[in-house]
């Protein structure tokens, strides 16, 4: 028999041909006609200015089409059960791999989420603690404070051989769920006098929760109960109405002959708002939740959520609520300690989940950390945690911006974990911003030229040298190095800080200067947001912007999120002599084909639905009534196509002068979204649009001080001089802007630095300097200092 040797063999297998994934034809959002060739087993960088439509072509096409296609795989039952994706615009996609997205979504807010709930390490606890807990309580649901425990008995009928038999049964469920806040770790206290104008009757309007109205239904089901006279003041209810309106129990009653269920307020409330967690709220009933109700820690479990038998079963002298809030670098070193090999397998698996925190930069957190407190950032690289071990390879990984939230010490330390996950054979796919990660890249892909319409192209693909040369604009700005002021503001005062211990903080005493730009940094988890979240955000005249993302849904837009629409539906009815409520798309005015969504939605079950142009409004929303209507011209349609730099000359001057409409759509040209047309789905924005679309916002807000987290993620590196420009002029306006950022062009730009450290977690919280760029550099005293020398080339 013969045997072939290595050099009878070909020189290549006609398999190792498919080493390109091709992309032939995009036109996702505002992709051109978008083909480009990415090399497999490669790390490739996607960047661009915000907007340019990096994301439309590796999370909307590239990643989108490959999740899809292996949703096909599945059968039409389970695919029922899963996110139904559309086939994305494009002509040819070839070549692709599995998909593994890791995006910036946060985490689920749901009150109930921990970080050790959404890493399974909690599970791994539960199971350890069932099996080595002294006292043995039970199995690991014992231990799960999603769990309550329940009794009960009753008869069951049971059919055995054709006869009908009725035996008395009886289960008990052993939860860890603590019976008083039912594994909040908090409870509620409502303020009654935000609930309710105690002299008033319903009928005049007296209940003041959002959403409850006179006219609206929750007003009718409470004014027609008949618990209670709907037209006597409050004030005057006897000690059984009262209770009835507060506290009944779900009950049937009819309203309008109409079977509804009535609830008390405080019941309603709880389970209508207090069961999302507070950033997922809209901005009118997070106000109102922090109006009407205090939060404490529950008495009972002293906020572990976990019930008094759940902690008295410990192993080596701990129990689980003391393991969950240990910082996970010690909880790490904890669970080497242990030595059980009845249960080795168990905390090999553990051991690698909590090393894998540590060597991503988490170990600052704890197992017990609210899922929806986590940044943009953290939450991102929590996800990452789970494919750091895996053992697949010929994967495709997608990143969105995985530095956002890391200091210049921690991105060298993600770009090592970028390297490793391309080494092991998997392609990587990065959309980024910082240069320190754009250099590593194997292969560079640049779109734009501009945002949005003037967007959409491909400007360069190569080697990143032949990206510095391309003269693109990212090509141009990648060596871009702000140089530190020559002189620095003086402060008009300064806002106090003492005893700040919220979290790792331990006692920081703190002046922070008014009147000039302040940066605060320091290494992820050493304390910044803690300090000035915790701090400063609260106080009066503070106005804070966040890392909490703007959700909207497909008929949200930038008029309507800013609130420009109010103001130009009243010109329009003004200008008119009819409503104002015609010129919404969501109201009186909206085509009554496709009630105001310009397209008409067939749902097609366990396939993608189909999205076609309403025939009757032609996809412009309004019925052909109002866009007889104009205003200087124009009808509302074709001012809400408008862009926002057309729009800001359009309502400045002329017939169509709004004094109103004119000052939003000037903020919003400040923060570099002028390219944006009002009536854009906010569904199609990009994390940095809605970000800066977000600051807009804030911006028309009365207030002295303005705090910025982070105001550059998303941001491109020709937009972050457009932000200095902007934080600029608010601090020569007279405001007091203080910025928690880790970009060095942020920090040479700076008046005055916090630096807090030296390293994250308990590590940190201390503050390690206080003073000008200039004094930082020439110290360097700190991991700060270091780099930003190295930046400014000091």
């Amino acid at each position: 028999m013969s045997r072939t040797t290595s050099a009878d063999a070909p020189s290549s297998h006609v398999a190792d041909s498919h080493d390109l994934i091709r992309v032939h034809g995009a036109r996702e959002n505002n992709l051109k006609d978008v083909s480009i060739e990415i090399p497999k087993r490669r790390l490739t960088l996607f960047t661009g200015v915000s907007g340019s439509g990096k994301s439309s072509l590796v999370f909307g096409t590239i990643a989108a089409e490959s999740q899809r296609l292996i949703n096909e795989t599945y059968s039409a039952f389970v695919q029922g059960f899963m996110p139904t994706l559309a086939r994305p615009e494009v002509d040819v996609l070839d070549g692709l791999t599995t998909a593994i997205i890791v995006d910036q979504e946060r985490l689920g807010a749901n009150v109930r989420s921990t970080v050790g709930t959404v890493t399974d390490a909690n599970a791994m606890l539960r199971i350890l603690f069932s099996r080595l807990g002294q006292p043995h309580i039970g199995s690991p649901q014992a231990f799960s404070f999603n769990v309550a425990s329940i009794s009960g008995a009753g008869a069951v009928t049971i059919e055995r051989g054709g006869t009908t038999t009725k035996e008395r049964r009886s289960f008990t469920v052993t939860g860890g769920m603590c019976p008083r806040c039912e594994g909040m770790g908090r409870i509620s206290d409502f303020d009654l006098s935000a609930l309710y104008d105690d002299s008033k009757s319903i009928n005049e309007g007296a209940l003041t929760i959002p959403g409850y109205s006179v006219d609206g239904w929750y007003g009718r089901i409470f004014g027609g109960s008949g618990f209670f006279d709907p037209d006597k003041p409050i004030r005057k209810f006897t000690k059984r109405e009262l209770n009835d309106l507060l506290y009944k129990e779900p009950t049937k009653i009819k309203v309008d002959n109409v079977n509804v269920t009535y609830e008390g307020l405080i019941p309603r409330i709880q389970k209508s708002f207090l069961s999302k967690d507070r950033e997922a709220m809209q901005p009118h009933i997070r106000a109102f939740v922090d109006r009407a109700i205090t939060f404490g820690t529950c008495p009972d479990c002293g906020g572990t959520r976990l019930s008094e038998l759940a902690r008295s079963s410990k192993i080596d002298g701990r129990n689980i609520a003391d393991l969950c809030a240990m910082q996970i670098s010690d909880l790490a070193e904890w669970v080497r300690s242990l030595d059980e090999p009845s249960v080795a397998p168990l905390l090999t698996s553990l051991g690698h989940t909590l090393d894998s925190f540590v060597e991503i930069g988490l170990g600052y957190l704890s197992l017990d950390r609210p899922s929806g407190t986590l940044s943009g950032g953290e939450a991102q690289r929590t996800k990452m945690i789970r494919h750091l071990g895996s053992s697949l390879t010929d994967v495709t990984y997608v990143f969105d911006e995985p530095t956002v939230g890391l200091h210049p010490h921690d991105i060298a330390r993600m770009n090592d974990l970028l390297l490793r996950l391309r080494d092991k054979g998997n392609t990587v796919l990065v959309v980024e911003h910082k240069p320190e990660t754009i250099a590593i890249a194997d292969h560079v892909v640049d779109l734009g030229p501009g945002a949005g319409t003037a967007g959409g192209s491909v400007c360069f693909e190569g080697t990143v040298e032949g990206l510095r040369a391309s003269g693109t604009l990212t090509g141009r700005h990648l060596d871009d190095r702000a140089s530190l002021k020559e002189s620095v503001r003086t402060p008009t005062g300064a806002l106090e800080v003492r005893g700040a211990a919220t979290h790792n903080l331990r006692d920081v005493d703190v002046d922070i200067p008014l009147g000039v730009l302040v940066v605060v940094t320091g290494v992820a988890g050493s304390g910044k947001s803690s300090l000035i979240h915790g701090s400063v955000s609260g106080r009066d005249g503070v106005v804070a912007v966040d890392q909490t993302p703007i959700r909207g849904s497909r008929r949200s837009n930038p008029a309507t999120y800013t609130g420009l629409l109010e103001p130009i539906r009243k010109a329009f009815a003004k200008a008119n002599g009819v409503k104002p409520a015609l010129f919404s798309a969501n109201s009186e005015g909206a085509c009554p084909t496709c009630n105001g969504a310009g397209v008409i939605y067939t749902d097609l079950a366990m396939m993608a639905g189909v999205a076609t142009t309403c025939e009757d409004c032609e996809g412009k929303r309004f019925q052909p009534a109002v866009l007889e209507y104009h205003l200087g011209g124009r009808n509302i349609s074709e001012v809400l196509a408008m862009s926002v730099t057309e729009a800001e000359a359009f309502f400045g001057t002329g017939e169509a002068r709004t004094p109103a409409a004119h000052a939003i759509l000037a903020r919003l040209a400040d923060v570099g979204l002028g390219y944006l047309s009002l009536g854009q789905p906010l569904t199609t924005l990009s994390g940095g649009e809605r970000q800066r679309l977000k600051l807009a916002t804030h911006m028309a807000e009365k207030g002295g001080v303005y705090v910025l987290d982070e105001p550059t993620s998303g941001l491109h590196l020709a937009d972050v001089e457009h932000l200095l420009g902007l934080l600029d002029r608010l601090v020569d306006a007279g405001k007091s802007v203080i910025v928690i950022e880790h970009h060095q062009a942020v920090m040479a730009h700076a008046d005055w630095i916090i630096d807090l450290g030296p390293g994250a977690g308990h590590d940190g919280g201390r503050v390690v300097f206080e003073g000008t760029p200039a004094d930082l550099v020439a110290t360097r005293s700190t991991v700060t200092g270091e780099h930003l020398a190295g930046y400014v080339g000091r």
